[in-house]
């Protein structure tokens, strides 16, 4: 091959330019033996790149085993996640603020004093039965 048609080709490739056809004519030049004095310096790195193209690998590779699933791990630590939050909200909605607990002590001492009026009101009322009863009975005789 003439030194002219191969000096752009090189210059195409290492400007990442050339085709896959144009460098099969570059590995073809430099795997011969008519390189021009010239172009020498760049066949250890096409000699190099064939190497390594046909260079493989002898070693087995052995993974490590894969540790066998533990899905009930999963859901212990989810039950024990839900049990830890329930346990916060629980307490939490527990504990009653000042003006909470003074507001239930109010409502307390209300439900009591309307519960005293509705006992006294329905004595009062049961007594109003009688009253009645001794309506009709005067009503009978005044007519």
């Amino acid at each position: 091959m003439e030194s002219a048609n191969i000096t752009p080709l090189l210059e195409a490739y290492f400007e990442g330019e050339t085709t896959l056809a144009q460098e099969k004519i570059l590995r073809a030049y430099f795997a011969s033996d008519q390189v021009a004095s010239e172009h020498a310096a760049y066949s250890p790195l096409f000699i190099g790149l064939q190497v390594a193209k046909e260079e493989t690998m002898v070693q087995t590779i052995t993974f490590p085993k894969q540790v066998k699933s533990r899905w009930w791990m999963g859901i212990a630590a989810s039950a024990v996640i839900v049990l830890s939050v329930s346990a916060y909200v629980y307490n939490d909605s527990n504990k009653l603020t000042v003006e909470e607990q003074e507001a239930l002590l109010a409502f307390n001492q209300s439900k009591e004093a309307l519960f005293l009026l509705s006992k006294n009101l329905n004595k009062g009322s049961s007594a109003l039965g009688n009253l009645n009863e001794f309506t009709n009975t005067t009503n009978k005789y005044f007519k």
